[in-house]
């Protein structure tokens, strides 16, 4: 039986996958086991299909439960990609040997039942932290993030140990300089067996989390049967890629085929499905929690690429940034490039290193490109040494019909998807636009947020849309989870608003529901939401919740023939709801404490402005008697009051005498002060305008604060400071200058009466056109 040739690597290191290739070259193997998901094996001739470009991920998924999934990610520069790769292109059988997912997804689920019900509420946290630990430490190169050791020392990283003996700060760095900056070919990986195999000897087999040791005895069990099996179809050659701490596990003789078959004997099983799902760079990193591991993705690349022509690292690596430096008009010369290069190559000389590493260059272009400053180099980071590369996969890999018709929708719609940040001007009289912002709210009913949109503009009911897109790789696990409403956007998206409605109680989500399934153009839903809501608003009492459902509802009705939607579907149930609210209101707002009149403001006026915009003739009436109640009852708290006088006055409602004779009551002198205030603030509603329009209500108010005794005007002081300190500062220079002037100054004059309709209607056409709107 032939032994194996066993080839330790660390995931993702370009220059494990370099020599790995040279090794594969020299050694010519028949037969091929690399660490992987077994359930896959049949996607991996796909890797050299058309349109397959890495960053990409093996996805496994159960279908009844899709929340129990697991990524498999490779880039370019990965090991185990180039062995896939060397073997189709070679005609080599590939195999992978890892414990298969159908068992390990069931083992997660498991312990994620057990979690669940731990009566210690800080038992699901501990494990939460560990697998953090375990995506964010040493798991690159097959090692534990976490074994069981006492010493202070032994903790974190395994290869701190080598990096420490050798003098460097942590086994990141030692790794990059010993391995992944270097090929060496085949004698690499003897070398990193014995200095993994001897460390792991040293470091102990256990981990602080006994399931997962557990589980990485089975891992290495079901490794182990794979290799007994390849050499039992009489391979030769057989050549295993495997997480370097794996090694060891692999060369020991003395575990036996029964021992490992009783381990592996009985483990439960759940239904498993894969696919190739694009990836990216930042979910390669550390701080992805997906647990690849690597800090410098993009750098890994740069060596990748250049590993024929090693003279031009460096000055490959420096001409790129002094592009992105020029791109932000940064000082950036040739001379700027010559010098970097040489300082970065005498760094690496004294050093003892063959070559300038990812730390010499950044040093470099700190020193010479940014004259020492930090802050100007974060864009470098950002963009080469991590990098926002978006893989692709070809479009026959299996996905689910969801997937699909999202995919021939940003072919039609011409939305590629991005790794970065970009934003969308959606014009929506523009059908193409129209159909891009339907597409991109189902999403968000189907909580994948593609787009978020940006709070610009004055309204999100006119008809211009601002979106900010950027595409994640799991938003394909979401859409798989979402697959279980609907094979099309539109279905899926219905579906999920209709059994959503029945558990919603709060008619103010409801209300929005009605907007954002309006948005999304699902005409099917809307008929299900608008039912539920006026169904739940005739049974509530709450009048704040009634309050806050006008708004929403408001924005639909007006703005629906921009949207080219049938506003009219919520025009019953938006007038039923203001006349409720407006009988409601009234008592609503008898003998209430301070925090909840200030509650009731916020709502009464948002609500006010809902009514405004429905511009119902009955309703607003209703709207008007109800607040020409809370102005007049004394059972009323005075900031509710005032409001109330303040919406009437705008309105034309209430006259000037009017509102000056109840400005006079509640400011007399026999009033408490706090009282007073209370009104006041009310009643300028953080708008000097008033104040600085109408002298009457100037130097009633002027009149007020000057016949106020000592004492009270102490008391009365913070709480008047405090409504003026709500106006702008402009607001507060005018009346700094009127109150200077005496109270002599006349009445600003008002405008004539008379106007002319017919030269006041000429701009409508044209304001018409511009706004969207239909006569």
């Amino acid at each position: 039986m032939a032994a194996p040739h066993l080839f330790g690597i660390r995931h993702h290191g370009p220059g494990c996958a370099r020599s790995l290739v040279r090794a594969f070259d020299a050694l010519r193997p028949d037969c091929i086991l690399i660490e992987g998901p077994p359930e896959s094996e049949g996607l991996l001739q796909a890797v050299l299909a058309e349109g397959m470009q890495p960053p990409v991920a093996l996805l496994s998924y159960c279908p009844d439960e899709p929340q129990l999934a697991v990524y498999h990610p490779f880039a370019e520069f990965s090991p185990e990609w180039q062995a896939i790769r060397w073997a189709v292109l070679h005609a080599v059988p590939v195999r992978f040997m890892d414990l298969p997912m159908a068992n390990g997804l069931a083992l997660q689920k498991a312990r994620r039942q057990a979690d669940e019900a731990s009566p210690e509420p800080a038992h699901a946290e501990a494990h939460a932290a560990q697998d953090h630990r375990q995506d964010a430490t040493s798991e690159e190169a097959g090692a534990p993030a976490n074994p069981a050791a006492s010493d202070d020392d032994r903790a974190g990283d395994p290869l701190n140990w080598l990096a420490h003996a050798a003098g460097y700060a942590d086994g990141e760095s030692w790794w990059n300089h010993m391995v992944e900056e270097r090929g060496d070919g085949e004698q690499l990986f003897a070398a990193v067996a014995e200095a993994m195999t001897a460390l792991r000897a040293e470091w102990g087999e256990q981990r602080d989390d006994p399931q997962e040791s557990q589980r990485e005895v089975l891992r290495e069990a079901h490794m182990r049967q794979c290799l007994r099996e390849a050499q039992k179809t009489g391979a030769e050659r057989i050549a295993v890629v495997c997480g370097a701490w794996h090694l060891r596990a692999l060369q020991t003789s003395s575990v036996t085929v029964k021992a490992d078959q009783a381990l592996l004997k009985g483990l439960p099983r759940v239904k498993v499905q894969s696919t190739w799902v694009p990836w990216t760079y930042r979910h390669l990193t550390r701080s992805s929690g997906y647990g690849a591991g690597i800090v410098s993705p993009g750098w890994y690349e740069h060596l990748w690429r250049s590993q024929h022509l090693p003279q031009l690292r460096t000055v490959g690596w420096l001409a790129r940034v002094a592009r992105l430096m020029r791109e932000r008009d940064l000082d950036c010369s040739s001379a700027h490039l010559i010098e970097a290069t040489r300082l970065a190559d005498a760094l690496a000389a004294m050093r003892e290193r063959p070559a300038a590493g990812l730390e010499e260059l950044q040093e470099a272009t700190r020193s010479v490109f940014a004259m020492g400053d930090d802050s100007l180099l974060h864009f470098i980071a950002d963009e080469l040494v991590v990098g926002d590369r978006l893989g692709s996969v070809p479009a026959d890999v299996p996905t689910v019909p969801l997937q699909r018709d999202l995919e021939q929708a940003q072919k039609t719609l011409r939305l590629k998807p991005e790794a970065v940040q970009r934003t969308l001007d959606l014009d929506l009289r523009n059908s193409n636009d129209l159909a891009r912002s339907h597409l991109l709210h189902r999403l968000r009913l189907l909580d994948v947020p593609w787009g978020e949109l940006a709070k610009v503009g004055r309204s999100q009911g006119t008809f211009h849309e601002v979106w900010i897109l950027q595409w994640q790789p799991e938003f394909l696990l979401q859409l798989i989870e979402a697959s279980q409403w609907g094979q099309t956007l539109v279905q899926a998206a219905t579906a999920l608003v209709i059994d959503k409605v029945g558990r919603i109680s709060d008619l103010a989500e409801l209300a929005a529901l009605v907007d954002q399934v309006l948005l999304a153009d699902l005409d099917a839903a809307v008929p299900a939401v608008t039912q539920a809501l006026q169904s739940r608003a005739a049974l509530t009492g709450d009048v704040l919740q009634l309050l806050a459902t006008l708004p929403p509802l408001a924005n639909v009705f007006r703005y629906g023939n921009v949207r080219q939607t049938d506003a009219a579907m919520v025009a019953q149930v938006l007038d039923g709801l203001i006349v409720r609210t407006a009988i409601a209101m009234p008592l609503a707002c008898r003998n209430v404490d301070d925090a909840a009149a200030q509650s009731l403001r916020e709502k009464l006026l948002a609500a006010h402005t809902a009514v405004a915009l429905r511009q119902g003739q009955e309703e607003t009436q209703a709207w008007r008697q109800a607040l020409q109640q809370i102005a007049s009852s004394t059972h009323t708290g005075q900031l509710l009051q005032g409001v109330a006088v303040r919406l009437l006055l705008d309105d034309a409602v209430w006259s000037v005498e009017q509102v000056a004779q109840a400005m006079s009551f509640e400011l007399s002198m026999g009033a408490e002060p706090s009282k007073a205030a209370a009104w006041l603030e009310g009643f300028l509603n953080r708008n000097a305008l008033v104040l600085l329009h109408d002298m009457r209500v100037w130097r009633l108010i002027d009149e007020w604060l000057v016949g106020l005794r000592e004492e009270h005007f102490v008391r009365v002081l913070p709480l008047v400071r405090r409504t003026f300190s709500t106006f702008s500062a402009s607001e507060r220079s005018a009346l700094a200058q009127r109150a200077g002037q005496g109270r002599g100054v006349a009445a600003l004059p008002k405008p004539p009466a008379g106007w002319n309709e017919e030269r006041a209607a000429l701009p409508l056409p044209l304001l018409r056109q511009l706004l969207g709107v239909q006569q």
